[in-house]
């Protein structure tokens, strides 16, 4: 019978360990999934909020705060989930402890013990457990306090957080050796080390509350514990000297009080983490909650994107928020269909601004952009999106293969990827590259990656936007980085490149205007003249001419080697 009831209990503790092991490591993947699918959230919504908000320094300052604040220190949304995780396996701990610790109080002592009955006295389970009461209360309390001194520390800290977090490993930035070789930028990052000592240093704020009232309070909470898990040792001692219960479930009855006391030590302290964690979760709700009006829009869009793209400016005006000076004041112009219109102007004369309202990147406080005769805020957003190609002078390059990079996506057409590649004079570099399409490009992922030059970057951002084969093309100063050969190779295929598209691109180099058919010269944010190159330069008063001569002196050969006149920035 004895051999039997010893297998039942080790059969039945086998399975209770699968059980939690397995439990264990679903728990863990669902976590890690989670941990991932955070990032993908805080993505995803910035991919889909309006581009006015992505650029403002107060949504680059609350995304820092939930990085600083979710990543370093384990607050907001992912310590939502570990206080839950938390609170549960206290709840379950307690349920069983309770049920293991019943009989403690309920089992009594031999009336033959002696002076040993006296632990029968119904005063004594109720003072023990009025004193866990206690204990947890102080506890717990002292452990709130300590972690609510750490969270405001962290919003106290909140600079150094991100000094830390950006000068920390700038020195390893590849891209900064050189400077940091050539101007001893070392110094730099050396004064705000010092500056970081302190505040994360031994004799920082950090470490002087730690010393002080959080040091205090953590202590005060474990050393009250440690008294009460004390008192209960004596008492199951005396109980199993009594003859109450045989002296090997002491060991049980301790685990089970001590582990009963701690759960509700650790559920109250949960309780008041999830409180103060409170500001921490407000903060990413408020990042969350900002406005996706471009895509809200699409459920009442009504247009589709038209077969020819004609492109009308009624009256647009625009300023950037907190700003009181207008970037675009009262343009009106219209671009045909198939046009190929060159935008010109000094720096901060409104080209760009001009684009990114084009790009549905801003709206215009004042007047209308049509297409066909349609306002674009009433096509679908995607679908709008979906027609254009732009290459901005910032653009990106992900460290990906060369096709994908063209493509932008895994499954791509080779042959319209080597075309598009042929069109902006880069076939004879691909030809060289040893993996050819999956040739990877930078050594992000490793050490057979290929370096490309700035201005091998710029003609596969002009390939990426010809392999999306939209009706309009944008072109924000798209030869920028390119040599003068690579340059008039650009330009000379330009037509044929873009064909009957509509296509829109700012120049600082006015030679490169005469292949457009349209001029449009921005100053000060007003559109100042609007005609072919030769009309244009003909107009000896205008701006265009001023603009022209400006750079032609530079091609004459008696302005070689003069430095008297300063060119125009453009």
């Amino acid at each position: 019978m004895l051999r039997q009831w010893v297998l039942i209990s080790i059969g039945v503790e086998a399975v209770l360990f699968l059980f939690k092991e397995v439990a264990k490591r679903w728990n863990k993947a669902c976590f890690d999934i989670f941990l991932g699918q955070r990032k993908k959230m805080y993505a995803e919504k910035m991919i889909t909020m309006d581009f006015s908000l992505v650029e403002r320094s107060e949504t680059k300052d609350l995304l820092d705060q939930i990085k600083q604040n979710d990543f370093n220190f384990e607050l907001g949304l992912g310590k939502t989930i570990s206080i839950f995780d938390s609170m549960l396996s206290s709840f379950v701990s307690i349920i069983c402890a309770c049920l293991l610790t019943a009989s403690l109080f309920a089992v009594t002592v031999p009336n033959n013990a002696g002076a040993f009955t006296y632990l029968n006295h119904p005063l004594i389970p109720l003072f023990l457990v009025v004193m866990m009461l206690l204990t947890t209360i102080i506890c717990s309390s002292c452990a709130n306090r300590s972690n609510a001194i750490f969270a405001g520390l962290v919003e106290e800290n909140r600079l150094g957080n991100r000094l830390c977090a950006f000068f920390g490993w700038i020195s390893c930035d590849q891209n900064r050796a050189f400077d940091f070789r050539l101007y001893d930028q070392q110094n730099v990052i050396e004064y705000y080390y010092k500056k970081l000592l302190d505040i994360f240093g031994t004799n920082g704020a950090f470490a002087k509350h730690q010393k002080g009232k959080m040091g205090t309070f953590a202590a005060l909470s474990g050393g009250l514990s440690a008294i009460f898990t004390g008192l209960i040792y004596i008492y199951a001692c005396l109980k199993a000297r009594a003859g109450a219960f045989g002296i090997g479930s002491i060991t049980q009855y301790i685990g089970a009080i001590t582990t009963m006391s701690q759960s509700f030590v650790d559920l109250m302290e949960s309780i008041g983490e999830m409180i103060n964690n409170t500001p921490f979760l407000q903060t990413v709700y408020t990042y969350f909650d900002m406005p996706d009006s471009a895509y809200l829009r699409d459920e009442t869009a009504q247009f589709h994107f038209p077969t020819d793209a004609e492109i009308v400016f009624e009256d647009v005006s625009f300023r950037y928020p907190n700003s009181e000076t207008w970037a675009l004041q009262n343009i009106s112009m219209r671009i045909p269909a198939g046009c190929h219109m060159a935008i010109v102007g000094e720096n901060g004369s409104g080209k760009s601004t001009f684009i990114k309202l084009l790009c549905r990147l801003y709206e215009p406080q004042k007047g209308r952009i049509l297409l066909n005769g349609v306002d674009i805020r009433d096509y679908r957003y995607q679908e709008y999106m979906d027609h254009l190609s732009v290459v901005f002078q910032d653009f990106q390059l992900l460290s990906q293969p060369l096709g994908c990079n063209v493509a932008g996506c895994a499954n791509y057409d080779p042959e319209k990827v080597l075309t598009c590649l042929r069109q902006v004079g880069l076939f004879e570099r691909f030809s060289t590259m040893p993996k050819g399409l999956d040739t990877q490009i930078y050594k992000d992922f490793g050490e057979d990656g290929m370096d490309i030059s700035s201005g091998e970057a710029q003609k596969i951002a002009i390939a990426r936007a010809l392999y999306k084969d939209s009706k309009i093309i944008v072109l924000d100063e798209p030869t920028a980085a390119l040599d003068p050969i690579a340059e008039a190779d650009i330009y000379s295929n330009f037509n044929n490149i873009v064909g009957n598209k509509t296509a829109v691109f700012i120049s600082h180099r006015l030679s490169s205007c005469k292949i457009c058919d349209e001029i449009a010269v921005f100053h000060k944010g007003r559109l100042v003249q609007l005609g072919s190159h030769d009309q244009l330069v003909a107009e000896r008063r205008g701006k265009y001419y001023e603009l022209w001569n400006a750079q032609a002196q530079y091609y004459t050969e008696s302005a070689m080697g003069s430095n008297e006149t300063n060119p125009v920035s453009l």
